[in-house]
This record gives structure tokens, C-alpha cells and sequence, in this order.
């Protein structure tokens, strides 16, 4: 499998759509009284697990799989961390499809990450109305 920079420069030449996503595996819980302990606990699942970075093309095929990194790390983040914005920054016509995880590498990325709009709730309802 290819290095994240690898396949962001195949996908930025042929103009290619790739999804990003992180997807959560469960895992046994460190033992008692270890530092880490807290840090596999997910905030989504309320689980112990361990989360990992993935990369695909809009078939689904598995482009990049990044290393595996406790569970309290929120998506952006570990996108960030891959370098993510950074090799975005050299790279044009790539769009790589995201969900509301990834709100705000868009804006770092000048588009390139395209995420759902964010929903509105509370006071911001009344000025739409």
C-alpha cells in the first residue's frame, strides 16, 4: 500500500474523486492502572477501540489505510496529523469527499474537502425564517 503522499499526487494528476473516512475497531481495554488508559475510550461508541484513517477512490478501493491511533483522537485531527492539509496545499484538481468530521479542512485545503453544510439550530433558525 502507498504512502499517503504517494497517493495524493496519483490522485491530484489524474484529477480523480477520493472519500475520507476513519473507521473505529474495537479493541480490549489497556489494563488497570496503565497511563492510556482513557485514551481508547471512544466518545462515539463509549467502547474501547482504536481508529484508523482510510482512503478510497468512488469504487471503494482501498487507496491508503493509515496507521491505527487510539479512539479519543477526533477524525480531523488524525487527518491533520497524516498530513492531510499539507500535501493538499501542493496539489490541485483533487476533490476528496468527507462527512461532518472533516468540517473545516475545506476551508485549510481551499476546497478540496468537501464535507456537508453545517446545520443550523437554536437562535441561527430565526434568521433563516
Amino acid at each position: 500500500m502507498a504512502a499517503t503522499a504517494d497517493v495524493i499526487a496519483l490522485l491530484g494528476t489524474t484529477g480523480q474523486t477520493a472519500i475520507i473516512d476513519a473507521t473505529e475497531i474495537r479493541g480490549r481495554r489497556p489494563a488497570a492502572g496503565s497511563p492510556d488508559r482513557n485514551r481508547f475510550v471512544s466518545g462515539k461508541s463509549k467502547q474501547n477501540a482504536v481508529k484508523a484513517l482510510v482512503l478510497t477512490d468512488t469504487s471503494g478501493r482501498l487507496l491508503f489505510c493509515g496507521e491505527a491511533r487510539p479512539c479519543s483522537c477526533a477524525d480531523i485531527t488524525q487527518a491533520r496529523q497524516a498530513g492531510l492539509v499539507d500535501l493538499l496545499a501542493d496539489t490541485i484538481h483533487l476533490r476528496i469527499l468527507a462527512d461532518a468530521g472533516y468540517q473545516g479542512l475545506g476551508g485549510q485545503t481551499c476546497g478540496q474537502v468537501v464535507t456537508p453544510p453545517r446545520e443550523r439550530r437554536g437562535k441561527h433558525l430565526e434568521h433563516l425564517q
